[in-house]
C-alpha cells in the first residue's frame, strides 16, 4: 500500500499539476460486516484499488513494453575496390577511425577511399597498351619522371598512387615524439637535436606553396630534409624516402581547416612511425 501511494506522489510531482481522479467516497460497512471481512481489510483493499485507478488517471501504468521493431544493422562502408589493372588499392594498415582525433574517420574516406583510389584507376588506365603496361610502379614513376613532357600524366598518377601508400605507413597509432635507436643517432648528427630537426621539417611542411609533400629522406651519405610539390616524390631522383607528411589540402582540411602547422604538429607529436623509419633508414645505409 505504501508503495502504491509513493507512486502517486512521485507521479504527480513529476507531472506538475496533474490530478489524482476516482477517489474512494465511502466504505459500505454491511458489505463490509456481512461478507466476514475485518473492517481493516476491506479499507485496505478499497484503498488498494483506488490507488490503482489514480496511478491511472495521472498516466502513471509504469513502463510498457515496446512492440517496435527495432531498426535494422547499418550496411558497412563498401571497401573501396580498383576499376581494374595490374595496380589496386592497398588496405589502411589500421582501421579508419584509429588515429582519432588527430586524423578523423571522416578524412580518411575520402583520402583513402576517393583521392587515393582516383591515382590508382588513373595510373591503370593510362598505362594500358603502353610500353609502362607490365612494369612495376617504381619503375613506372623513375622512367615517366625522365620523360615528364610526354608523359606528365602517368608521372603525376603514379607518383600520388605511391606517394599516398608511403604515406599511410608513414602514421601509426601511438606514434611521435622523438625517433629512437639508428636514426635519432643520424638525425643527431645532421641537425644537432632533435628539436632542430622538428623544425626544419615543420617549416618545410609549412612552408611549401600549395599542394605538396614534406620528406625525411637519406639521400646515400645522410639524412636530409625536402619537400616536392604536387606529385614530386624521392624516389624519381634516387633517394630514398624515410617519411613524409601530406600537405594537400585534402589531408587535413576537414580537420584543421586552414592550421596547416597544426596538423604538421599532430603528425610528429602522436603519429609519426619513427620504428618504421628507422628500418627503411638501416635497409639503404646497408
Amino acid at each position: 500500500m505504501k508503495n502504491k501511494f509513493r507512486q502517486i506522489d512521485n507521479c504527480i510531482e513529476n507531472r506538475g499539476s496533474a490530478t489524482v481522479e476516482g477517489g474512494i467516497s465511502s466504505v459500505d460497512s454491511k458489505s463490509v460486516d456481512g461478507r466476514g471481512l475485518g473492517r481493516r481489510e476491506a479499507v485496505t483493499g478499497l484503498l488498494a484499488g483506488a490507488a490503482t485507478i489514480a496511478l491511472g488517471a495521472v498516466g502513471c501504468r509504469g513502463p510498457e513494453k515496446s512492440h517496435a521493431t527495432p531498426p535494422p544493422p547499418r550496411a558497412r562502408e563498401p571497401r573501396p575496390r580498383a576499376e581494374g589493372g595490374p595496380f589496386s588499392l592497398p588496405d589502411l594498415p589500421y582501421a579508419s577511425d584509429a588515429l582519432d582525433p588527430f586524423i578523423s574517420q571522416k578524412t580518411f574516406s575520402f583520402h583513402h577511399g576517393k583521392h587515393h583510389l582516383g591515382y590508382v584507376n588513373n595510373t591503370n588506365r593510362l598505362i594500358a597498351n603502353t610500353s609502362y603496361s607490365g612494369k612495376d610502379l617504381e619503375t613506372i614513376i623513375r622512367e615517366s619522371h625522365k620523360n615528364r613532357q610526354e608523359d606528365m600524366a602517368i608521372f603525376n598518377n603514379a607518383a600520388q598512387t605511391y606517394n599516398h601508400t608511403f604515406f599511410w605507413n608513414s602514421l601509426i597509432p601511438g606514434g611521435g615524439g622523438e625517433p629512437t635507436k639508428e636514426l635519432a643517432g643520424a638525425i643527431k648528427a645532421e641537425y644537432g637535436n632533435y628539436e632542430k630537426f622538428k623544425e626544419t621539417l615543420i617549416r618545410a611542411a609549412a612552408g611549401q606553396f600549395g599542394s605538396g609533400w614534406a620528406w625525411v629522406v637519406y639521400d646515400g651519405a645522410k639524412i636530409e630534409i625536402e619537400s616536392t610539390s604536387n606529385a614530386g616524390t624521392p624516389i624519381a631522383t634516387g633517394k630514398v624516402p624515410l617519411l613524409t607528411i601530406d600537405v594537400w589540402e585534402h589531408a587535413y582540411y576537414l580537420d584543421y581547416q586552414n592550421r596547416r602547422v597544426d596538423y604538421v604538429e599532430s603528425v610528429l607529436n602522436h603519429l609519426a612511425n619513427w620504428e618504421r623509419a628507422n628500418k627503411l633508414y638501416l635497409a639503404a645505409k646497408g
